[in-house]
């Protein structure tokens, strides 16, 4: 097994305490930055503005390519 695979025990007192608290703050920071960004992300009027979009695009691509759909909902109406 190569070396660089070998996990060694390492034995501290107040630094692997103070290392440990130092990292859990920055998961902590990096997991509020991404759960605020999400929060904005989902608040933001952009995903509804391209859904939007989309389906009329669509409905116009739709009404392109089969005219007749529009006669028969004109006859209908």
């Amino acid at each position: 097994m190569n070396s660089q695979y070998i996990r060694r025990e390492v034995f501290c007192r107040n630094t692997c305490n103070e290392l440990k608290l130092f990292w859990e703050k920055e998961i902590g920071k990096q997991t509020y930055y991404r759960e605020s960004e999400e929060h904005r992300l989902g608040r933001s009027a952009l995903r509804r503005l391209r859904e939007e979009w989309r389906q009329r695009l669509e409905t116009k691509l739709r009404l392109r390519n089969n005219p007749d759909e529009t006669e028969k909902g004109a006859n209908v109406g």
